[in-house]
């Protein structure tokens, strides 16, 4: 009988540089759900890769006085040893260089050219480069790109299309069909209300003004441009057209893509289209996960705000890292990184839940049983709670890995864990040791917490490959105690070999110190913020620059750049700790906005609620005490602050409205 198939992919990293902890989250994820598919018996292919062509790779290259080849070469072999010191489990590897992958992409251009859906035609508009996207005017944002806020080039060539409109309707249709297929919900709210409903345009999908591509066979002045490129990948990796398809025949259509929410539209509106034009089927899901992000805002190798995962795994291990990525944030939404909620997550779970309990059940198996416990024990009280708990476990966790919900998998195993702890509180075997008639009863409470630890330890296997092996070698479990499936048994766990106690699992650390530490070795990955020395610089520049209030002229220009607008103050609260700092909510037509500002000692929040401010509305957002705010409202202060007063409208003008 063959078993099911389960096709998980990532996207292809785009490899102009060294990965940083954000690649590490959407392959690490990847990896967990590969591994529990496989645990549970399903045969798994996991694809990753590289995005190896484009104009920013051939500027790079150049800069670095090499082929476009040897670049990528050598940055792929870091990207390989990442993945090796992750143990990032997958089945393929695939790089858009690669002559299976030319070749097929070549193949799919040439048919959706014979079936009319590419056409050539000529193309002006505006081109990011870091993000290989065309926008048209009103597209862009202060004259940037509207994704990442990077300057943008005039661009005019000849080019080929592919009919992206036609299939607007049908992608309407599908995506409202199959509420599955774009998961968060948020994510599809976005792609239809954003994207497909407005209109959808034609799409560049070849480029003349750099080489470095897979080359048109039949106009080779024009490389395939990233969308053909790059999708493909995940059915040219099954050998999609080629003498060799029997994966692609096994595999396809793929259970779920897993991408960051910046590439959605592209994994939701151009590859779904691309398949149809193809009359292949749809991946069955793509998954839109949030971003990994720094206080100061969104990790960027073009900032050099990354945080390094190599750094972090030889300081803590690799299962820390990997436990802390998957935990701390729900999957599907942005969470902030930063090292002291790394180190609180490693002591209290690691260390103080999981490390302490089966050092703890260790040792007690071994100071009051020598090592090894007897056949037979003594049912109480707490017993049977503690048992429906771990047998409730698997199903929970099952249910909520099927739904990518890796976050709140790992809480139901630490509640799990926590539940373990309190019968130690429970039945303290202490005092149980103490009293030979009671030794039935302490065997029994001893056998149970190791029982507990043997099933949360099968559970934790798709999460950190490492540490259940330790706990097995520690309690003596065999191998035949540790199929998938018998973490939904209570009683397997035979005590035939004395355990044996080894060195603590996850030491404590010292936050203070470790902190101290982690600034020295990576100050601007770490923080977002520069380096001691570089921010006294910054700072003396900064005194330099504020001796006169003085600013100089500037033109209409500038003062365009400005997008100043009409709010409602809706609602306003004091920020805990804060003398200064209030927390407003703000109607701007159809948005709500927060914002937080040091009007506290000037306003009262009662007094604010009902005023109609102005609006900075496309400031970059901040953090405030650890709350963003997204804009600034304006006011005119005395020399000595010891005055204040909101700028406010005074006529009835609807919120949203553009002051100028």
């Amino acid at each position: 009988m063959s078993r099911k198939t389960f096709y998980i992919t990532t996207p292809i990293y785009y490899p102009s540089g060294k990965l940083h902890i954000g690649h590490s989250y959407t392959t690490v994820a990847a990896d967990a759900m590969a591994r529990y598919k496989r645990l549970q018996g399903y045969d798994v292919m996991f694809l990753t890769g590289t995005d190896e062509h484009g104009q920013k790779i051939q500027r790079v290259a150049a800069e670095n006085g090499v082929t476009p080849k040897e670049y990528v070469d050598n940055i792929v072999s870091g990207i390989k040893d990442l993945w090796k010191m992750m143990k990032i489990t997958y089945d393929k590897f695939i790089r858009t260089t690669g002559e299976e992958h030319v070749a097929t992409v070549q193949k799919i251009f040439r048919m959706l050219y014979d079936k009319g859906d590419i056409y050539k035609s000529e193309y002006e508009g505006w081109y990011c480069t870091p993000c290989e996207s065309f926008w048209t005017e009103t597209q862009l944002v202060d004259g940037k790109c509207p994704d990442c806020g990077r300057p943008v080039e005039r661009t005019r060539e000849e080019s080929y299309f592919f009919r992206l409109s036609k299939y607007q309707d049908r992608l309407i249709k599908h995506i409202e069909e199959n509420p599955d297929f774009i998961q968060p919900v948020s994510r599809r709210n976005e792609m239809l209300n954003n994207f497909l409903r407005p209109g959808l345009e034609d799409l560049c999908v070849s480029r003349t003004s750099f080489n470095w591509g897979i080359p048109v066979t039949f106009d080779e002045k024009h490389v395939v441009y990233v969308w053909i490129d790059a999708l493909s990948n995940y059915i040219t990796a099954l050998g999609y057209l080629s003498d060799n398809d029997a994966a692609f025949k096994k595999y396809w259509p793929a259970d779920v893509h897993l991408v960051g929410k910046e590439i959605v539209r592209f994994h939701t509106i151009i590859w779904p289209a691309m398949l149809m034009a193809l009359d292949l089927p749809l991946p069955k899901q793509v998954f839109g996960h949030g971003w990994l992000v720094l206080e100061g805002g969104k990790m960027s190798k073009s900032k050099g705000n990354v945080v390094d995962p190599v750094v972090l795994i030889e300081k803590y291990g690799l299962d820390a890292i990997r436990y802390f990525l998957l935990r701390e944030v729900p999957f599907g939404a942005d969470g902030v990184f930063s090292n002291e909620a790394l180190i609180n997550r490693i002591n209290s779970d690691l260390a103080n839940d999981l490390g302490n309990l089966v050092s703890r059940t260790v040792a007690m198996i071994k100071k009051y049983f020598d090592g090894q416990l007897p056949g037979q024990g003594e049912e109480g009280e707490f017993d049977a709670d503690l048992k429906k708990e771990l047998l409730a476990l698997k199903p929970k966790t099952e249910e909520l890995l099927d739904n990518l919900q890796f976050s709140l998998a790992l809480t139901e195993i630490w509640k799990a864990i926590s539940r373990t702890n309190k019968y130690i509180d429970e039945t303290m075997p202490w005092v149980l040791a103490k009293d030979e008639s009671r030794k039935g009863r302490l065997a029994a409470v001893l056998y149970n917490l190791a029982e507990s630890i043997r099933i949360v330890s099968i559970l934790l296997q798709p999460f950190m490959p490492e540490t259940p092996a330790k706990i097995w070698n520690q309690l003596a479990i065999d191998s035949d105690e540790t199929g998938w499936e018998s973490a939904g048994q209570w009683g397997v766990y035979k005590p035939t070999r004395p355990v044996q106690p080894g060195v603590i699992i996850f030491p404590r650390i010292d936050v203070e110190k470790e902190l101290e530490s982690l600034a020295a070795i990576t100050p601007d990955a770490a923080t977002g913020k520069p380096a001691k020395k570089e921010q006294e610089q910054k700072e003396a520049q900064d005194a330099k620059t504020t001796v006169s209030d003085e600013k100089a002229q500037i033109t209409i220009d500038d003062f365009a750049k400005l997008d100043l607008r009409v709010a409602k103050v809706l609602a306003a609260e004091k920020v805990e700790k804060s003398d200064k700092l209030l927390k407003l909510r703000l109607r701007v037509g159809a948005e709500e906005r927060q914002v937080v500002s040091g009007i506290a000692r000037h306003y009262s929040p009662e007094e604010l609620v009902g005023k109609t401010v102005v609006l900075v509305a496309n400031l970059k957002p901040a953090r405030l005490r650890g709350i963003e705010s997204q804009g600034m409202i304006l006011a005119a202060a005395s020399e000595d602050d010891s005055l204040l007063s909101l700028i406010t409208v005074d006529k009835d003008i609807s919120d949203g409205t553009k002051v100028s």
